[in-house]
């Protein structure tokens, strides 16, 4: 089975995400730069991200923080989310199951394929970081994946853009893909993602059916 990741993967709103919750942030007092927020957070879970910053700062952030950031994010998603380049063609083209697995909450899971019209190739195999113990860089959310799909771990490869998620994968007993060819990606992307146990690194989204079946092949 193939596990992807939902942001920054299938979908290029990494920018979008980082840049609402920057904003949103700093109206609740916490000054924060989009790139500091993808800086220490990518590919975790909102709320933990929420909670690291308290712990941090010190201070609390408002009771309804974590819903003005997911109402903010789903508003932009609908309006300007696209998806990644290339992103159904390697789908059309990808052999065998495949299910999503990442840290948002599902609501903007389904809103992100939805609107980029990737929902098809996935539903109902949407799994949310919200619905385990503990987040990325944790194994739980792929263990989760691969048991309700009926899948063992060392049959599953991940395609991850996340040092936190590449680690996941490591933890979880799967073969994990980076990715590094969403908007947000710099140039020191890769080599975090293979030193966080990436077994190969990948740009472009065309690259993958080689890249899978070369790793089925190992």
């Amino acid at each position: 089975m193939i596990i992807f990741d939902c942001n920054g993967v299938l979908v290029d709103g990494e920018p979008i995400a980082n840049a609402v919750a920057a904003e949103e942030f700093a109206h609740a007092g916490f000054p924060m730069t989009p790139d500091l927020v993808a800086r220490f957070f990518a590919g975790r879970r909102p709320a933990d991200m929420f909670a690291a910053v308290e712990k941090v700062t010190g201070r609390k952030l408002p009771a309804n923080f974590s819903a003005t950031v997911a109402a903010a994010t789903l508003r932009r998603f609908r309006a300007e989310l696209r998806p990644t380049p290339h992103a159904a063609h390697a789908l059309t083209w990808l052999r065998g199951p495949k299910c999503v697995a990442s840290s948002s909450p599902l609501d903007r899971i389904r809103v992100s394929l939805e609107t980029t019209g990737l929902l098809r190739f996935f539903e109902p195999r949407l799994f949310s970081a919200s619905d385990v113990a503990r987040g990325k860089p944790a194994p739980d959310l792929f263990l989760r994946a691969a048991e309700r799909t009926g899948v063992a771990p060392t049959d599953c490869i991940v395609v991850e853009d996340s040092p936190a998620g590449v680690a996941a994968a490591a933890a979880a007993g799967m073969t994990a893909i980076g990715f590094v060819g969403g908007a947000h990606a710099g140039p020191e992307l890769g080599p975090m993602l293979l030193a966080a146990g990436a077994r190969t690194v990948i740009a472009d989204m065309r690259m993958l059916k080689g890249t899978v079946v070369a790793l089925r092949g190992w």
